[in-house]
């Protein structure tokens, strides 16, 4: 397999883990490429923390969830959604805990990652960067063939990352070979 880049279209069978960043749920869909351009979904769900545990341990936690989950599909690259809040200051900074912990296990695995802001995984999935997260979902359920949208919502946003990430590389590379 050829180094990923991120002006590069994927290899055939490149499996991209998409990431929905959470202290008590993070997201995570793994999706692949086939060689005929199609994506399917190859896992996805949430890794969950207890509630009443100190944050240091949630924190612990998710990095041991999240490292397993690496090692046992060994993915080629992942995508994380970028920090968004308006309201509330702690979520934002328990959630920019949990994105630390992910971006650390990550490059602890050689895994390169990309980071995308919720309006642009939108813009990927949907064609609008204004979507409501039902159209999203349906456009998950519709790219991945998959016979419902994927539950928790966390789980379908992170399928959705990844499907921004996979149709990013694809656009960019598309860009560059027609400037070429």
């Amino acid at each position: 397999m050829r180094p990923w880049l991120p002006w590069s279209l994927p290899d055939p069978f490149m499996l991209a883990l998409g990431i929905d960043p959470g202290t008590a749920t993070t997201g995570y869909g793994l999706v692949r490429e086939t060689q005929q351009g199609q994506l399917e979904a190859v896992k996805y769900g949430v890794i969950l923390t207890p509630a009443g545990e100190l944050p240091e341990k949630r924190l612990l936690d998710l990095y041991q969830q999240l490292n397993e989950l690496i090692l046992l599909h060994r993915p080629d690259c992942a995508a994380v959604e970028k920090l968004f809040f308006q309201r509330n200051v702690s979520t934002a900074i328990s959630v920019g805990q949990a994105r630390g912990v992910i971006l650390l296990s990550l490059a602890a695995a050689s895994i390169p990652v990309t980071e995308y802001n919720p309006m642009d995984v939108k813009l990927a999935v949907v064609g609008y960067g204004g979507a409501e997260k039902n159209q999203v979902q349906q456009m998950v359920k519709a790219l991945l063939n998959l016979e419902a949208i994927p539950r928790p919502d966390d789980a379908a946003d992170a399928l959705a990352i990844a499907i921004c990430h996979l149709n990013s590389a694809r656009m960019l590379d598309l860009t560059r070979s027609d400037t070429a």
